[in-house]
């Protein structure tokens, strides 16, 4: 989760150069930038550096980043007028860059690792669409939904058609996994996440699980938050469904089906403190998931820009080495 950013000095020096848009839009930076971690932390697959909004200025929403506020939507959508203007694109043209970022990445990788790549759920684009930026209880959001629901449907419903076409090409560029981000969905309840987020999910889910133009690649749906509706989320879709740290994983995995694969689930802020309380929070996980087929270890949200590198590499070799004795131990 968030395996390239603010807690790497290499990362840093690069932003002192460069706007975080100008990293994403130059695909030897932005390559460069994704494969940071392979060679600092002994992690098990690279992360496409990129960023959620980037279809939003070929489909007419124009976006920046504030220091210290995080990206800012000039046009939001405020009425239903405002989804009408927004335009149908090729992916394959207007974020090419990216694309290209993925073939530079699978061609530096040389098969050490797999690279993932992602996208923006329906939900968390839309979201982020009518507030115009952050936010911590979305009430541009939720009033829109309300007042104006055929006008809500249509936004996901395009945003849906964009983000499959996008994912598509990024299977086709080279990733070998793709990980779906609704960080937002937490703040609905169940009934709102049935009613204006699950039916656009399902659909972008099931676009990319038949799709028989590309090779069917594992699909990862992750949310922050999502304690309430982890059902919903699986029924949604995805392979491996991502769990937060505000409940056990077992316990999670139990809601999920153990059907599914989860992700997870350490407390980003547990690497902030002592190493012997970070370890003994990653050995609860491992010993509750038991070694079940499908566990992925990871944090439940991103790496915070406070953590420490050495932090993040000591947790890594610390839970490969659980693992294998978990392996031994079983065989």
């Amino acid at each position: 989760m968030r395996q390239a950013g603010r807690y790497m000095p290499v990362y840093r020096a690069l932003r002192q150069r460069y706007s975080l848009l100008e990293l994403c839009q130059q695909p030897e930076l932005a390559a460069q930038i994704t494969l940071q971690p392979v060679e600092a932390i002994d992690v098990d697959a690279a992360i496409l550096f990129s960023d959620l909004l980037l279809p939003f200025t070929p489909i007419g929403l124009e976006f920046d980043f504030v220091k210290g506020e995080g990206p800012q939507i000039l046009n939001p959508i405020r009425a239903a007028a405002d989804v009408d203007r927004l335009r149908r694109v090729e992916p394959r043209e207007a974020l090419a860059h990216v694309l290209e970022t993925i073939r530079l990445v699978r061609r530096a990788l040389a098969g050490r690792v797999p690279l993932i790549g992602f996208g923006g759920a329906p939900f968390t684009l839309a979201a982020y669409a009518i507030e115009g930026g952050p936010s911590k209880s979305y009430p541009l959001t939720k009033a829109f939904m309300y007042s104006n629901p055929k006008a809500w449907h249509r936004l996901c419903d395009l945003l849906v058609d964009v983000m499959a076409g996008f994912l598509r090409a990024q299977i086709e560029a080279g990733a070998q996994a793709i990980q779906i981000f609704d960080s937002w969905a937490g703040m609905l309840s169940g009934d709102d996440y049935r009613e204006f987020a699950k039916p656009h999910s399902s659909r972008l889910f099931g676009e990319l699980a038949r799709d028989g133009a590309n090779r069917r690649v594992p699909l990862l749906h992750f949310g922050v938050g999502t304690t309430a509706i982890l059902r919903e989320m699986r029924e949604a879709g995805g392979d491996v469904i991502g769990v937060d740290w505000r409940l056990p994983i077992d316990d999670a995995w139990a809601i999920v089906g153990h059907d599914r694969g989860v992700q997870g689930n350490l407390d980003p802020t547990v690497l902030l403190g002592p190493t012997d309380r970070m370890l003994s929070a990653a050995d609860e996980i491992v010993r509750r998931a038991g070694n079940r087929p499908g566990h992925i270890f990871n944090l439940g949200h991103g790496v915070l820009p406070e953590t420490s590198l050495e932090q993040v590499q000591t947790l890594a070799h610390h839970v490969h080495d659980r693992s294998s004795s978990f392996v031994a131990r079983r065989s």
